[in-house]
């Protein structure tokens, strides 16, 4: 599988099965995440008001910020507008002269199959938006894998990522053949396939901070919001990925009914990994490029019933509606890899399946999903290093 040619939302527009109408799950995240976004940039603005090496107490004429895997619909400029808002109050209202018109560039990243018509078609509305803040915005699509570089050498201050890096760069090699039944790291998965994910993933994230280190600028700062778990060591679970052992389970039912061949579902392994934190922070101090300042957790449910206080949705008791609710947003994030590899003729009834494993496994089990908040800084001595 060639990773970024296939990794895309399902499918570009608003429609019923988009990841548009199916990313309330991310929007959840990028709002439970909120405080720590906003209390690192504060802090971002504040050791730049420290600093006496540029213009204006330490702000630069234009403060460059990326969103890196930002792809499409209502969430994606959510963030950008809460790092906007935050350097406005910060630095527009308290730091700044009157006579300083701060400007910030912000790159849109994605794989080149994003939707970025869509995104774009946004902008000018956004725009007026924040017409009223002083701080003018100038927003700009950048298409590329983040597992290569994308920007000149130091030139950002500031990079976000959300619920991206779970993605490798490519599914590890080796592993079909003794991963027979499985899409991930499941039940009857042999010890070696849970090392073979754990590696390629230490090895994709570790080459994620050399190449943003090589492109911030010295005390240049990230948040990373990642697909977590919080079983450290998840072959002493029964199931420690439900989520895509469920998947599995309707694949094999599709086996069994003759509409899928057993040779396909046994050459198909999800390019995909779920940390732990303590991986993540192992990760961060081995790489050595960047400074860990803040590591935190948290969990969302299945059901996302979280939505309620956000005033987002109707709080879902129904475990039949949960089971549905859970299917849709998943078909969303992986409808076209499993095109890619099965055909589109057995998607419908794939996920009507998998939409009835996830009702029953919810009547059962209180499942939630866990998100690894990392707040990092690029150290002054990398900066010739990188």
């Amino acid at each position: 599988m060639d990773v970024a040619s296939v990794l895309c939302m399902n499918p570009p527009g608003d429609g019923k099965k988009s990841y548009a109408n199916n990313s309330l799950l991310q929007r959840i995240v990028i709002s439970k995440s909120k405080p720590f976004l906003v209390e690192t940039i504060s802090n971002v603005v504040r050791s730049m008001r420290r600093s006496s090496s540029s213009i204006n107490g330490g702000w630069p004429a234009c403060f460059r910020v990326v969103d890196l895997g930002c792809s499409s619909g209502p969430n994606t400029l959510q963030v950008i507008s809460e790092i906007i808002d935050t350097i406005n109050d910060e630095v527009i209202c308290n730091q700044l002269e009157e006579d300083i018109d701060p400007e910030i560039q912000v790159f849109l990243n994605d794989l080149p199959t994003n939707d970025f018509n869509g995104v774009l078609k946004d902008v000018p509305t956004f725009y007026n938006q924040h017409s009223k803040n002083k701080l003018r915005c100038f927003v700009s699509a950048s298409a590329g894998s983040f597992y290569g570089r994308l920007f000149p050498r130091e030139s950002l201050h500031f990079a976000h990522s959300s619920y991206c890096l779970h993605w490798l760069s490519k599914v590890p090699d080796g592993i079909d053949e003794e991963n027979r039944g499985n899409i991930y790291i499941g039940k009857s998965s042999p010890p070696n396939i849970y090392k073979a994910y754990k590696e390629q993933f230490e090895k994709d994230f570790s080459n994620f901070l050399k190449l943003r280190c090589e492109e911030m600028k010295a005390r240049g700062r990230m948040v990373l919001i990642l697909v977590g778990r919080s079983i450290l060591h998840p072959l002493a679970s029964k199931s420690c990925f439900p989520i895509w052992d469920l998947l599995a389970t309707s694949l094999m039912d599709l086996v069994a009914e003759g509409l899928v061949k057993e040779d396909d579902l046994d050459s198909f392994n999800m390019p995909y990994y779920s940390p732990h934190e303590e991986e993540v922070r192992k990760i961060v101090e081995k790489e050595g490029s960047f400074s860990l300042d803040k590591l935190e957790t948290f969990e969302v449910n299945w059901n996302l019933r979280e939505a309620i206080t956000m005033g987002e949705g109707t709080f879902v008791s129904n475990e039949n509606q949960s089971g549905q609710i859970v299917s849709n947003y998943i078909r969303a994030i992986v409808e076209p890899m499993l095109i890619h590899h099965f055909g589109e003729a057995i998607i419908d009834k794939l996920f009507e399946i998998y939409s009835d494993h996830i009702t029953e496994h919810l009547c059962f089990h209180d499942s939630k999903h866990t998100s690894i908040l990392v707040s990092i800084t690029k150290k002054v001595e990398n900066t010739k290093k990188c």
